[in-house]
């Protein structure tokens, strides 16, 4: 069942990622769909921290995938903005969550709506923006695992873990 949150700030959202990252089970793919500006990197950068990520935590928007591979689990940020359909094919990004020539670990796709060929199990989020309340994230997983992550998760617990 989806679950709905609403952040006031950019810390917020920053603080919903780490909250994730530091919750993720290995082999998670992420979806992260909703207009320019609505936090897609911003809670991305959030995961990285989550994951003790030392790195800062970039778009991928001009190389399409950034790999980072110094925390506790290897975090995949893709962007897929600026392609379209069959393009997003020739990256094969399922070699990133089924785990064979990349070590597993968190991806994290942006702009998701636009791939062809969907994940098993992804959670996916939606982030858009909201006219009082800043941001509008929705959570929706796909596993007995996430649903359990995504119970767990309060407005309230994000915004204590801002800083």
């Amino acid at each position: 069942m989806p679950k709905t949150l609403l952040l006031p700030t950019d810390r917020a959202t920053f603080a919903l990622g780490q909250w994730l990252g530091e919750r993720l089970a290995v082999g998670t793919v992420l979806l992260l769909t909703g207009d320019l500006g609505a936090g897609k990197t911003t809670l991305t950068k959030g995961i990285g921290r989550g994951l003790d990520i030392p790195d800062e935590i970039d778009s991928p928007t001009f190389t399409l995938i950034n790999e980072y591979d110094s925390g506790r689990l290897p975090l995949y940020h893709v962007d897929l903005y600026r392609l379209a359909g069959a393009e997003s094919d020739r990256l094969f990004l399922e070699s990133y969550w089924e785990g064979i020539e990349y070590p597993p670990g968190i991806v994290a796709i942006e702009w998701a709506e636009r791939l062809r060929y969907l994940p098993p199990e992804p959670l996916k989020i939606n982030l858009s923006h909201h006219p009082e309340a800043g941001r509008q994230v929705t959570l929706t997983p796909a596993s007995p695992t996430q649903t359990c992550l995504i119970e767990a998760l309060t407005t309230d617990a994000i915004l204590a873990d801002e800083i």
